[in-house]
């Protein structure tokens, strides 16, 4: 499961969470998104370091997206992760 967190007003957590769900809806895995303004020791880990993207509890990205550390990320778990049925072929 991927962990998104960030903050509502947060236009980089928009983009992350944007260009994200493709892959997340490639691979078949849910994303749940936090926002760390609804918990104190949210805001006192991550305060403005969002967005931060976990996949099962790993840090994956800081930031921005990056789809190539995402995908080696997914790619690293097999065969818990692998692209659904019909995408390829």
């Amino acid at each position: 499961m991927f962990t998104l967190y960030g903050r509502g007003w947060c236009h980089l957590c928009d983009d992350m969470r944007d260009a994200l769900a493709p892959v997340a809806a490639e691979f078949g895995v849910a994303v749940d998104y936090v926002d760390i303004d609804t918990d104190a020791a949210l805001v006192a880990r991550y305060d403005e370091d969002v967005p931060v993207l976990l996949l099962d509890g790993a840090e994956v990205c800081r930031h921005r997206f990056d789809d190539a550390r995402v995908r080696d990320a997914l790619a690293a778990r097999r065969p818990k992760y692998r692209p659904a049925e019909g995408l390829f072929g």
